[in-house]
């Protein structure tokens, strides 16, 4: 019989498989499944009940459509399909999800939390594009071009001290300030803009700012010991992909991904639950930055 903690780990091994196969996939060219995704489709989103999924599920799902080549961000369970009138067609393979049960005397919750006690349980989900009988509901997306000042607003709201005229990107700890080169310096790409590079760019580093001890406190520890920056770095891409997805700007692979694609592997394929980790805070650390 399978116990809780077994059933968990599966989970967790799962998921994290599935994520390991789509970095690989983009590896070649250091693409990974959150660059894909966040501007042209956004967060994914539950069709049902119209609330974005949180967390790991987020990674989960942009990988299973980078993998499957999906155009839609929305997704449902089978029985949540049927409901809204749906048939998922014969054959359609699912995607695993998490969702975390609490145990007794606890609340529920969707998100693993410390000193919360909780279990991982999976649930299947079937993106829009396996259903038929279901169109998506029109999506007010605004122009990039009339985004781009809200995101000024966004990043000036957060209060971060950003410098210009560095020939680098980066969150100086010591002098608590981001630090980006002028941005005629960025060059934009097939997928994206140059000033959509800068603003990713941009979050990438604002996400690590929200890590200082005076803000979340974001330190790793014995855990990881030579690997903490790699998780650090994890973070912060997740962070800028959940954000550049909520602000639709494109995300586009940075210059530095190879130096770190061989180390998320490496850590990813050594402990299950890492994923679950930087993406919680992630989702933290966008939900900081968003402000209340």
């Amino acid at each position: 019989m399978t116990s809780s903690l077994d059933a968990a780990q599966n989970v967790y091994q799962a998921v994290t498989d599935r994520i390991i196969e789509a970095i690989e996939a983009g590896a070649g060219e250091f693409v990974m499944p959150w660059h894909q995704a966040s501007a042209g489709i956004g967060r994914p989103t539950n069709a049902a009940t119209a609330k974005r999924y949180q967390g790991t599920n987020v990674v989960a799902l942009w990988a299973e459509g980078s993998l499957s080549g999906f155009s839609s961000g929305f997704w449902a369970t089978y029985r949540q399909w049927q409901a809204l009138g749906a048939q998922v067609n014969r054959g359609e393979r699912s995607a695993v999800i998490v969702f975390y049960k609490p145990l007794k005397g606890t609340e529920d919750g969707e998100e693993d939390r410390p000193g919360r006690r909780l279990v991982a349980r999976a649930s299947r989900v079937f993106n829009a594009d396996q259903v038929e009988g279901w169109e998506a509901p029109g999506l007010e997306r605004p122009n990039l071009a009339e985004a781009l000042p809200a995101v000024e607003a966004f990043v000036a709201e957060t209060g971060a001290l950003v410098s210009h005229g560095h020939d680098h990107a980066g969150y100086n700890r010591q002098d608590d300030r981001i630090e980006l080169p002028d941005r005629d310096r960025f060059i934009g790409s097939t997928t994206s803009t140059a000033t959509e590079a800068y603003y990713a760019t941009a979050l990438h580093e604002l996400t690590h700012w929200s890590g200082a001890p005076h803000r979340l406190a974001r330190e790793f520890g014995k855990r990881f010991g030579d690997e903490a920056y790699a998780v650090e770095e994890l973070v912060a891409e997740l962070g800028a992909a959940f954000l550049c997805a909520d602000l639709s700007i494109a995300n586009q692979p940075r210059p530095d991904h190879a130096a770190y694609v061989s180390h998320w592997l490496s850590v990813l394929e050594s402990d299950r639950k890492v994923m679950f980790l930087a993406a919680r805070l992630a989702s933290e650390a966008a939900a900081y930055l968003s402000g209340p």
